[in-house]
């Protein structure tokens, strides 16, 4: 899995707005990359919920957010049509961009093991440079944690 510090991989994305999304079309910008296993699952819905809630306190960071899993983007579209997402979705179909940044492994779930989306989170600055990771997310609470440390980068006046 990708850390802090390291630079983001080179990718170029559709997303659910119809604008291709790449480190060089992000670049200037902060953003949040949030991989999560599956469209309008009950976590997946919760955490895409609980960033759209507050969306506005990451526009008031500068800051934008994506977030990212398998399925088409027919299925994108429809996730934010029925859960209101307030942000755009990318469709990663073959997982490319989990593996690149380490967001594809083995998980357990009842006691089967398999391949899978690892739901974690990047918070990439200005240069396209990590600023911190969570891997394994607990969706409760997580959106906080985003903010808080995207708000400790930010200078105080």
């Amino acid at each position: 899995m990708l850390k802090a510090d390291d630079p983001v991989p080179e990718f170029s994305l559709k997303g659910s707005d119809g604008k291709t999304y790449s480190p060089k079309s992000l670049r200037g910008k902060k953003w949040v990359l949030y991989f999560y296993p599956k469209d309008m699952t009950p976590g997946c819905t919760r955490e895409a919920c609980d960033f759209t809630d507050n969306i506005q306190r990451f526009v008031a960071g500068n800051t934008i957010v994506l977030g990212v899993s398998g399925g088409s983007m027919d299925s994108k579209k429809k996730f934010i049509e029925e859960s209101s997402i307030g942000f755009p979705l990318l469709a990663d179909e073959d997982f490319l961009l989990a593996k690149a940044f380490g967001s594809w492994g083995e998980k357990k779930n009842y006691g089967k093991t398999y391949m899978g989306l690892i739901r974690s989170t990047f918070l990439v600055n200005e240069s396209g440079r990590i600023e911190k990771v969570w891997s394994n997310v607990k969706v409760d609470g997580h959106v906080d944690k985003v903010l808080d440390a995207l708000y400790s980068l930010v200078p105080s006046k």
